[in-house]
């Protein structure tokens, strides 16, 4: 199996690499290394410099590979930068795929898997949200996760590009970045680990749905011959509170500081989780690592990590 991964280089791209080199699937990488990074490739994969906006580009390297099916990760993810600049976050994550469904549909690729967002659901009007729950995105962001969705729709109906769009909860793991963007699970073990104290917005009861990057990693896998047209969230289908995750980080860690308790921030959702069970029957894929088991590996990852940084 031929296999082109975009964000390839990132945080959960890296790891989906790793899977399918693993697999024995010839792979490939398209990432601007805007945030990717060069020690998270296997030097086995094949690498394309360049952004999804360069339409040449994307077209060239997808005629070079001739991948059968695509991964589709690289994207504008940071919330705040597409309520400040949207037009910005538009042309990386719906012009950018533009580009890319062309390429495939010019250069017979059968599959796409698209790498979306519980932010397209917005504030939720009912839990666990499933994905008949209305969709109402509440930043740019969300609507250019939604948006790609309509046009995979459209090309499967128009080209016969299949696809499988994966709706994502909160994923943590290894490779995630503590900085920009970061995950709460990256920033909480971060300062951790530094023995600094950790900033909870709000009261802490708030709850989130946190999913290891090795369970999604199993999802795209299974979204590669499996759910075809089809939109799955990925998530664990349980709620997490920001307390519990704290009182979790600190055991495993150490830590002794105490959280700083902060105003809660303007917009913030109170509770999210996602409904897991679509993908259950349709993928055959369920989260199978617990949080605590998640947040272990985590958590030794960051300190090999550090001690790396510390040594060189």
């Amino acid at each position: 199996m031929r296999v082109l991964v975009t964000g390839g280089a990132g945080f959960i791209g890296s790891h989906i690499v790793d899977a399918l080199v693993a697999r024995g699937c010839q792979t490939a990488v398209l990432d601007n290394l805007s945030s990717g990074r060069m020690e998270n490739l296997d030097p086995r994969v094949n690498f394309y410099k360049g952004d999804l906006r360069d339409e040449n580009f994307v077209r060239e390297t997808l005629k070079s590979e001739r991948p059968g099916y695509v991964i589709h990760h690289a994207a504008q993810i940071d919330v705040q930068s597409s309520v400040d600049w949207p037009a910005e976050d538009a042309a990386i994550n719906v012009i950018g795929t533009i580009n890319l469904l062309e390429a495939c549909r010019s250069c017979g690729v059968k599959k796409i898997v698209y790498a979306s967002s519980a932010a397209v659901y917005g504030n939720p009007r009912y839990l666990p949200v499933d994905e008949k729950h209305p969709l109402q995105p509440m930043s740019g962001y969300g609507i250019s996760k939604h948006t790609v969705e309509h046009y995979l729709a459209v090309y499967r109906t128009l080209y016969n590009l299949d696809f499988t769009v994966l709706r994502y909860a909160n994923v943590y793991g290894p490779r995630q970045d503590a900085t920009g963007e970061g995950g709460v699970v990256a920033i909480f073990t971060d300062r951790m680990l530094r023995g600094r104290r950790v900033k909870i917005f709000g009261t802490g009861k708030q709850t989130r749905d946190f999913i290891y990057v090795g369970d999604v990693v199993n999802a795209n896998l299974s979204a590669l011959t499996g759910g075809g047209g089809g939109i799955f969230n990925v998530s664990t289908g349980m709620p997490t509170s920001v307390n519990e995750l704290f009182d979790t980080l600190k055991e495993i860690t150490g830590s002794t500081p105490e959280p700083e308790y902060c105003p809660a921030r303007p917009g913030d959702i109170e509770h999210s989780y996602l409904d897991e069970r679509a993908a259950a029957s349709g993928l055959n894929w369920r989260a199978q690592t617990g949080l605590a088991a998640g947040l272990l590996e985590t958590v030794k990852y960051c300190r090999h990590a550090a001690n790396n940084t510390f040594n060189n």
